[in-house]
């Protein structure tokens, strides 16, 4: 079979796929530089129909992975209470950007302000999402769009890094299986901005490029990409620059000595584009710690990973089942294949300041997300007062992942080398369906979100007042209901004393306190002290038979006016008003 014919195969096959698989003669298959600075494989002459490609391949598998999440998407999601609160944050920024309200003030933990800042905002989803919202597409519907999107994002992204450090269209797709769909996505599959990870790969991308042309634009794309990721995930924005950082200046030998400076330059250009976005997006958060404090040293070495967790698989693996199961943080088994692949690309592939930045940044994300258990998250957590504030330091092993899944690209381009083209095309598969069978989970546990009940859909027709539900969670069994009326809130946008975020604030701690023997004169007291105008009781929260009946005699009995009794969402539920004293 002479190269003509391999080429046609390949074409008529998966070329748009697995481009570069091809021989041309007794060459290697490498990419060819074209003039606007991207790289084309042999045989690659429409290079936007690849991309459509991809993306479509990615956004198959993400259905795939997840399955059955596609089948229900306005309805049903992963059962967790942190859906409720994404949905929340998601609505909050288009409700704010469509009225007068202030974006950090959320309608929550009333009378604070500037609430939206005791977690993370998300605020470029919030951005992405806005106009899904004010189309009329349900809130759930565009939660779960949000999130599937995110992973199938993260899969292109991290192809076209892997694509550019590879030379490789088959190898790029393996690590793009690798980062979008490993152990630590389905740990974390209820955390809408651990799985904003997209601007991470193209972070690195667009380093590779300035440090390839030294041109501006390069420079200036790796600051943005910088920003996009701060916007999405202040913890990869944090873990992001400081990786970013020791990678770029590792990899600065290779430029030219008199380019040299101006390399740094055109890194300082793009460093000067995500401070103008970090600096005043921190403004709101640094507030807050003044007023919520310090993530604690206990709470912090729970949520620091060991070595021994990079064994450990999400909840409902297939292949390795409960007996290697860890909770969500600290799930972080990246699988034996790219490991096996990483290491073909350190042992056959001669040294290099690429290879040895990738090696030095995997690394250093592994002793970073053993938090306060590793030895340079100590010194940061010391001397740097942003890592006071972070709970989590197993997160950072997201870039674990990145890592090596790059380096198991260029793996992976050694071992498909020598081979003939249809080889190629099964070594791909092969490889590639053996790593998401280690990934792979049993379909998804799903639970229905409630869209709009009848309950709030009455409330969203009453005067503005603010809103107070029951039963509220005891202190230490935070957070009980509070993410469900947080959630029931972008159904009316009345102010609510209920709230729930990462961090609680001290006025929110002693209000639950003082309501905690609701409905005593007490807590009726603290209500009018607080401007309550509505009070809602939930029949079906609470646990005791014919309680929430005695709750509602007593409060008629106190001269609270009952409004309506409706359907909540779950079961019955009546509204009150309560009038001034």
């Amino acid at each position: 079979m002479d190269s003509d014919e391999c080429r046609a195969i390949a074409d008529s096959s998966i070329s748009h796929w697995a481009r570069g698989l091809q021989n041309r003669g007794n060459r290697d298959y490498t990419r060819i530089v074209v003039p606007d600075g991207d790289t084309a494989e042999p045989g690659t002459a429409r290079p936007w129909l690849r991309r459509v490609c991809i993306a479509a391949l990615f956004t198959l598998l993400t259905v795939v992975m997840t399955w059955p999440m596609a089948r229900v998407l306005g309805s049903r999601s992963v059962e967790h209470h942190d859906v409720f609160f994404n949905v929340w944050r998601l609505a909050w920024v288009q409700h704010a950007l469509a009225t007068p309200s202030t974006l950090f003030d959320g309608n929550q933990f009333y009378p604070e302000q500037q609430v939206l800042a005791y977690s993370d905002a998300m605020l470029v989803e919030g951005l992405i999402a806005a106009p899904l919202f004010a189309a009329g597409l349900r809130p759930l519907l565009v939660h779960n769009l949000m999130l599937l999107g995110a992973l199938a994002a993260s899969g292109v992204g991290m192809f076209t890094l892997a694509r550019h450090l590879s030379r490789s269209t088959g190898a790029a797709i393996v690590a793009g299986l690798v980062f979008a769909f490993a152990p630590y996505r389905f740990g974390h599959i209820m955390h809408m901005e651990l799985q904003w990870t997209m601007w991470i790969p193209w972070a690195f991308w667009a380093m590779e490029r300035t440090l390839d042309t030294g041109r501006l634009r390069f420079g200036l794309l790796t600051g943005a990409f910088l920003a996009l990721q701060i916007g999405s995930s202040i913890y990869y924005g944090i873990f992001l620059a400081i990786l970013l950082t020791v990678a770029g200046a590792v990899q600065l030998v290779r430029a030219a000595p008199s380019q040299r400076l101006k390399t740094i330059g055109v890194f300082a250009a793009g460093a000067l584009v995500a401070a103008s976005v970090a600096v005043p997006y921190s403004k709101p958060y640094r507030e807050a710690t003044g007023r919520v404090g310090l993530r604690s040293i206990p709470e912090i070495l729970m949520h620091s990973a060991k070595p021994s967790d990079y064994l450990r698989v999400s909840e409902g693996n297939f292949l390795y089942g409960p007996a290697h199961a860890g909770p969500p943080e600290l799930a972080l088994f990246p699988g034996y294949v790219p490991l096996v692949l990483a290491l073909v690309a350190v042992v056959a592939i001669r040294p290099s300041a690429v290879m040895f930045s990738y090696v030095i940044g995997l690394l250093l994300a592994f002793d970073l997300s053993l938090g306060l258990n590793g030895i340079v998250y100590p010194v940061l957590h010391e001397h740097m007062g942003v890592f006071k504030g972070l709970r989590a330091p197993a997160r950072a092993s997201i870039f674990f992942l990145m890592f090596l899944a790059a380096l198991a690209a260029r793996g992976c381009a050694v071992l498909l080398r020598p081979l003939a083209v249809v080889a190629q095309i099964g070594a791909i598969i092969a490889i590639g369906a053996a790593a998401l069978l280690e990934y792979w989970v049993v379909p998804l546990r799903l639970w229905p979100y409630p869209d709009r009940p009848a309950l709030y859909s009455f409330l969203a027709r009453q005067p503005d007042g603010i809103v107070a539900e029951f039963p509220v969670p005891r202190i230490d069994l935070l957070p009980g209901h509070e993410p469900r009326y947080v959630y029931m809130s972008i159904f009316h946008w009345k102010r609510l004393v209920n709230g729930y975020s990462g961090y609680y604030p001290p006025s929110y701690i002693a209000r639950m306190e003082r309501l905690a023997t609701f409905p005593d004169a007490g807590s009726i007291a603290q209500l009018r002290a607080d401007g309550v105008r509505y009070v809602i009781v939930h029949e079906g929260s609470y646990i005791r038979a014919g309680e929430s009946a005695g709750i509602v005699t007593a409060l008629e009995r106190q001269g609270l006016k009952p409004m309506t009794r409706l359907y909540d969402g779950w079961a019955a539920a009546t509204l009150f008003e309560l009038s001034s004293p």
